[in-house]
This record gives C-alpha cells, sequence and structure tokens, in this order.
C-alpha cells in the first residue's frame, strides 16, 4: 500500500517527504524531481522566499543506483533561509529572547485556531507547519508517484484557468498542456497568452493595493484507465479520495470533478456523457484506446460511480487568496487582546500556478496509490505485467 507523510517547518533547516509502497525497480530520475520543485517556485506574484530557496531533492534511503529496492523512500529539501532562523527557531533551549513571535493572528490563516488548539501562547509554532511551504516536500514524493504511474502510461499536469475574476473559458488539449509545461519562463500557467495577460492584471492589481488574490487551477490525468476506484465502500470511491488529496492542499477552499458546479445548475441531458462504440477505434492520439466505447464529452472528468471510466480524470482546485497581507486585516494582540493590525511575514500575492503543481503532486499520489491496489506488484515489471493484462481484458470486453 501507498503511503506518505512529511515533515519539517517552513522556516526550518529541512523539509522531509517519506514514500513507503513503492515497487522495486522504478527508474528515478533527479533531474526530473528537481525539475518538479522548480516548477512549484515559479510564477507571476510570488515572494522573496522565492528568491533565497532553491529546492533542490536528496534521497537519502529507497533509491539505489537510480532505481527504487522497494524500502521507503526518504527525501530531504534544504531550506536555504534556515541560516537566517537558527537562533529564532533552535530544536536545543537556545536564548528566548531570540525567539521570533508571531504577536497577533492572520484572519484566513491556521493562527489562532491552532494556538488555541495546542495551548501555544502565540502562533510561531502554528505558523511553521501550517505555511504552504510544506507543499514542497509533497511535490517531492508526488514527483516519485509520477515516475511510478510513467511506468503505466499515466501522466498528470495542470494548468492555471482563473485568477481573481480573469478566466480562462476552454477544454485544452493534453498536447498544449504538456508544452505549457515545458516552459523555461512561467508567468501564471495559462495557456491562453491573452488570458494570461488579463491574469496579470489581477495581481498588479493586488499587488498596488497590498493585497492577495486567488484562483483556479485544473489537474489534468492523461492516459488514466477504466476500473481506478470503486463504488463498494464510500472511502474508496476515486472521486473522494481525489476531493481529499486536493483539498488538503492549502488554501484550497472547493474542489470539482470534471464540470460538477456547472452540472449543478444544469439539465441532465446537458450534463452526462452519452456513449457509443466504434470497434477498433482509436485514441486521440492515434494510438490504441482502452476500449471501443465512446464518449461524446468528459463532463464527468473521467470519473463516473467512483471509478474511473477511460477518459482523462479532471480536478479543479479552487484557491483562495493568500492569508497574510501586506495592509493587514483587523486582529487581536495575543498577549494583551487588544485589537490591533494583523501579522505580516514575508509572502506572496498570488500562488495559483504553484498550487497547481502541487495539485499534480496530490493528484499523483492518489493515482499511484489506487493503481497499486488494482494492479499489485512488488516491483516494477510485475507492475507493469499486471497492468498489461488488465489492458488486454477490457480491451476484449
Amino acid at each position: 500500500m501507498l503511503r506518505f507523510c512529511t515533515a519539517g517547518e517552513s522556516h526550518g533547516e529541512a523539509l522531509i517527504a517519506v514514500i513507503s509502497g513503492i515497487p522495486a525497480g522504478i527508474e528515478i530520475d533527479p533531474e526530473f524531481v528537481d525539475r518538479e520543485l522548480w516548477r512549484r517556485q515559479q510564477g507571476y506574484g510570488r515572494g522573496g522566499r522565492m528568491r533565497i530557496e532553491r529546492d533542490s531533492a536528496h534521497f537519502i534511503s529507497g533509491v539505489r543506483h537510480g532505481k527504487t529496492i522497494g524500502s521507503p523512500i526518504s527525501i530531504r529539501i534544504e531550506n536555504r533561509d534556515w541560516k537566517n532562523w537558527e537562533e529564532a527557531l533552535p530544536v536545543a533551549a537556545g536564548d528566548p529572547a531570540k525567539h521570533k513571535r508571531l504577536a497577533s493572528p492572520r484572519p484566513g490563516h491556521a493562527d489562532l485556531a491552532g494556538a488555541i488548539k495546542y495551548n501555544l501562547p502565540e502562533a510561531r509554532y502554528v505558523l511553521e507547519r501550517a505555511s504552504a511551504r510544506e507543499s514542497t516536500a509533497r511535490v517531492a514524493a508526488g514527483a516519485v508517484a509520477k515516475l511510478l504511474l510513467k511506468t503505466i502510461q499515466i501522466e498528470v499536469l495542470s494548468h492555471v484557468i482563473a485568477v481573481g475574476k480573469a478566466a480562462y473559458v476552454g477544454s485544452p488539449k493534453w498536447e498544449e498542456v504538456e508544452l505549457m509545461a515545458q516552459k523555461q519562463e512561467v508567468l501564471l500557467g495559462c495557456i491562453d497568452s491573452q488570458a494570461e495577460q488579463r491574469m496579470k492584471e489581477e495581481v498588479d492589481q493586488a499587488l498596488r493595493t497590498g493585497d492577495s488574490v486567488g484562483g483556479v487551477f485544473e489537474v489534468i490525468a492523461h492516459h488514466v484507465p477504466p476500473g481506478l476506484g470503486t463504488y463498494a465502500n464510500w472511502d474508496e470511491r476515486l472521486d473522494a479520495q481525489l476531493a481529499a488529496a486536493v483539498m488538503s492542499l492549502q488554501a484550497v477552499k472547493a474542489v470539482e470533478i470534471g464540470r460538477g458546479v456547472t452540472a449543478a445548475v444544469s439539465f441532465g441531458s446537458e450534463v452526462h456523457d452519452a456513449i457509443g462504440y466504434m470497434r477498433g477505434r482509436k485514441n486521440q492520439n492515434g494510438g490504441e484506446s482502452f476500449t471501443d466505447f465512446t464518449r461524446a464529452h468528459n463532463n464527468a472528468g473521467g470519473i463516473e460511480g467512483g471509478i474511473s471510466n477511460g477518459e482523462d480524470v479532471v480536478v479543479r482546485g479552487y484557491l483562495k487568496p493568500i492569508s497574510t497581507l501586506r495592509r493587514p486585516l483587523e486582529s487581536v494582540d495575543f498577549a494583551t487582546r487588544e485589537p490591533v493590525k494583523a501579522a505580516y511575514e514575508r509572502s506572496d500575492v498570488c500562488v495559483v500556478p504553484a498550487a497547481g503543481v502541487a495539485g499534480e503532486a496530490m493528484v499523483a499520489l492518489t493515482l499511484a496509490k489506487v493503481a497499486l491496489e488494482k494492479f499489485g506488484g512488488d516491483s516494477a515489471g510485475e507492475l507493469e505485467r499486471n497492468y498489461r493484462n488488465y489492458r488486454k481484458q477490457i480491451a476484449e470486453y
């Protein structure tokens, strides 16, 4: 069973990702993993922290001679900013006078709820773990999951469809999303350049006013076979697992599968994907399809009844604006309970493209988990063999 966890604080020495259940023999490309970490750091509206960090994955265990060996994989990502915080956040007792308090909670952040929950006098330690910096470790783990999925031909990428009130309307081709992911310069991660300029104007407006801006990212899992997930138990439904995974990302407040939001205000005849049959049909790339059944559309986002149906799996994450504002909202001082402005920490203005990359990681980890549950295999060869046999079974259905 694939499991993963992360450890580390925003301004701590390092972030750690631990992944277990990855079969032996999966090729690990460190340059690919580092490229994923780089993609997470990009985007117009990022703050000063991204000019400090140069995230790179250091594999500590579970990989030898470039391949997984079946044991837990641990990855360390150095925080370069640690040198500026070592005296303020020491592991040992240190000098309490050098501690950097977060004196007033920020509305929208975990500060107040976390301080109350853990009985802390202020929110420094809450910030350190609740920070979206933690998603760096998820992206590293997700990169390993992507390399596993690659062995069974599944790919996962994202693009941005809205920043503030500026939105891209349309359904991109997979090739367009692929090309965008290969760019060496990332503005706002939208495949439509005109829509992307409108998105940039939204960020500029937030920059001018000391505000922040959210948006919507869309994660697409390409070439997902039918049959992942099940309707048999509520917690095994693929859409439920994906929704929980993406919702767990910092600042994500809503998740949509396919066209779930517009479906809620549409008639059934406008929503459900009509089924056809074409013997020997090819997929959109001219290759062999999973089955001869066809779909007129993919409004379901590749999932029906909690099971993947052979179409691309499409998941959208709705990201609220970042909670830290350069023009802070009203708050209360932890010590005096007197009204003050909320604390300000160096932060971003817009992180929608980065959130999309973190969303890819969570979708990839979820799909890798359900794929291993479906196909099994303690080695890459066994996994691929089981997958090929299943492909043969559904092709003959």
